[in-house]
């Protein structure tokens, strides 16, 4: 794709954003109204020939998910269908902005979330999923990178770009194709995908894509709980899933026992590897755990204290700078960990490429920065003989980073974890707490050429390939990094982390910015922990 295929000319409606979002071969904006400033929606923006050429993907597909998100996308946490329209090389769909961002940007790696905010967002969860079943239409990819959130802080299920039509008329009709990602798959789905793909397997007979999306449900549980995935893929080659397998879902791992025993059975029913004994929506809503009592939620699945839950999400994010960097997946028993399996052939493909749409043709959007409108003193901070600037005390009197003290994403840092009162106090609503931008930032009191240092080496400890430190440096920023690996999980995912100057009166810091552009959100916390932990030194905290 070039840059000769500009967007469609004649939209009806104005685009106001840079790319907020980016898949394979789409790419996501803001836009308005013609006439007016409200409402705020997404625009989806799909480059037919690119997705047909690279994308693994029909131009039936693409019709598809215009046609089935506009059928199903009428439910409170789905994300809402507006519009589409194309040119000769563009295909677009207006919808819903979920101003919330990523639900899983919010919970902690390997720890979770609480057993009410869970409860809760499943509950949200299996609510759009069942009303999406009930018109016959299966998603085929949830997971955590495609559970959004409102600005209220209600799920939002979102991309239809590998939904598919399992019932219509009465008739039910399997599937073939691969979908979803290794962690969120249901191991049918892959038996299915080998039988086909070989030529001397059998042809599969397909899958039933409605109980793949209970499965993924199941995982997407187990993750709201303990903040990691039960396997990296369900198959042979994770030690795992056949420890799951052999003792009937029984398993002894770590991970399972962190999980409350109330829940077990249900996760058990829904992540039942013999489809046909799944757990249908029916047996779910039945089930002791699904029916228990939550003080989050109303009779009718609405949010009670919308800043109660907020406070609680807040306080649950911490970075322990005790903590050695995590993995996603401990290393196989009785294995060396330089010990890799020679036969990468028996890992499944993703079901995107791993080159996403060209970052020249879509310039992504930065987050917001930090407002720094407060009367600050005019006080130097005193500067350390390498060009540092010496971490300071706040909450001080006329210090000038007081207003850092009342920003969301440095509540993770403190000792103890603690919502700033000055954010509960005149708070109104969920985002006034939990803001819609990622928490994966951190300040630092470093120069610039002391942090990026620091920076590279923390990512070269973790394995992550980046161009040497005078490579990194921008004009417009103090710097950009851009991250390309694999997660624990050996999913790919890649981002920027961006470093710009914040300045207060006359004092700065450095102000750095962990931006995901693909990738399981969860995995990508994870990976910022891991940095900031390195780190360590060179993260200003402001004291208590």
């Amino acid at each position: 794709m070039s840059q000769l295929d500009p967007l469609p000319s004649d939209l009806p409606f104005r685009i106001i954003s840079k790319t907020i979002g980016r898949g394979a071969y789409a790419s996501i904006k803001k836009a308005i109204p013609p006439h007016d400033t409200t409402p705020i929606f997404a625009v989806k923006f799909i480059h037919k020939a690119y997705a047909v050429k690279h994308g693994r993907i029909s131009a039936k597909q693409i019709a598809m998910e215009v046609s089935l998100h506009s059928h199903i996308g009428q439910h409170p946490n789905i994300i809402e269908w507006f519009a589409t329209g194309e040119d000769a090389i563009w295909k677009w769909i207006a919808m819903e902005y979920a101003e919330g961002g990523d639900l899983f940007d919010k919970i902690e790696a390997d720890v979770g979330v609480s057993e009410d905010i869970a409860h809760f967002y499943f509950t949200q969860l299996i609510s759009g999923v069942s009303y999406m079943h009930s018109k016959g239409v299966g998603h085929r990819d949830i997971k955590p990178e495609n559970i959004l959130l409102s600005d209220s802080g209600n799920l939002k299920i979102a991309d239809f770009g590998l939904a598919t039509l399992f019932e219509y008329q009465g008739q039910t009709k399997l599937s073939t194709t691969m979908c979803g990602s290794p962690p969120y798959i249901a191991p049918e789905v892959i038996s299915c995908s080998k039988s086909t793909q070989s030529r001397h397997a059998p042809k599969g007979s397909g899958y039933a894509a409605n109980l793949c999306d209970i499965w993924s449900c199941g995982v997407v549980l187990f993750v709201l709980l303990v903040g990691n995935t039960p396997w990296d893929e369900p198959t042979a080659q994770s030690w795992e899933f056949e420890e799951y397998l052999g003792k009937k879902g029984r398993s002894t791992d770590d991970l399972w026992q962190k999980l409350p025993s109330s829940v077990l059975s249900l996760l058990r029913g829904m992540m039942n590897v013999d489809p046909r004994k799944r757990f249908s929506f029916n047996h779910i809503k039945q089930h002791p755990w699904y029916t228990r009592r939550n003080p989050l939620l109303t009779a009718d699945g609405k949010m009670t204290d919308p800043l109660s839950l907020a406070t609680q999400m807040l306080e649950g994010l911490r970075i322990d700078f005790s903590q050695q960097p995590t993995s996603s997946q401990r290393v196989q028993r009785g294995s060396d960990a330089m010990d890799l399996d020679d036969d990468h052939t028996t890992r499944f493909s993703f079901t995107q490429p791993e080159t996403p749409i060209n970052d020249v043709m879509f310039d992504w959007e930065r987050p917001p920065r930090v407002n720094a409108t407060t009367a600050f003193s005019a006080s130097q901070p005193t500067r350390t003989s390498d060009g540092g600037i010496c971490t300071m005390t706040n909450g001080s009197a006329g210090h000038p980073f007081e207003s850092l003290a009342d920003e969301p994403s440095m509540s993770q840092f403190t000792p103890a974890p603690s919502v700033p009162l000055s954010l509960t106090q005149h708070a109104r609503r969920f985002r006034d707490i939990v803001p819609n931008y990622s928490l994966t930032r951190f300040f630092s009191h470093l120069s610039s050429p002391l942090l990026l240092q620091m920076l590279s080496d923390a990512l070269h400890q973790l394995n992550v390939p980046i161009p040497p430190v005078s490579q990194i440096q921008g004009r417009e920023h103090a710097g950009w990094i851009k991250v390309k690996t694999l997660d624990g999980r050996q999913c790919s995912m890649n981002g920027d982390i961006v470093i710009d100057t914040y300045i207060a009166g006359e004092a700065e810091l450095l102000e750095v910015r962990f931006v995901k552009v693909k990738g399981d959100p969860l995995e990508w916390r994870r990976f910022f922990k891991n940095v900031v932990v390195l780190c360590k030194d060179g993260v200003y905290v402001p004291s208590a």
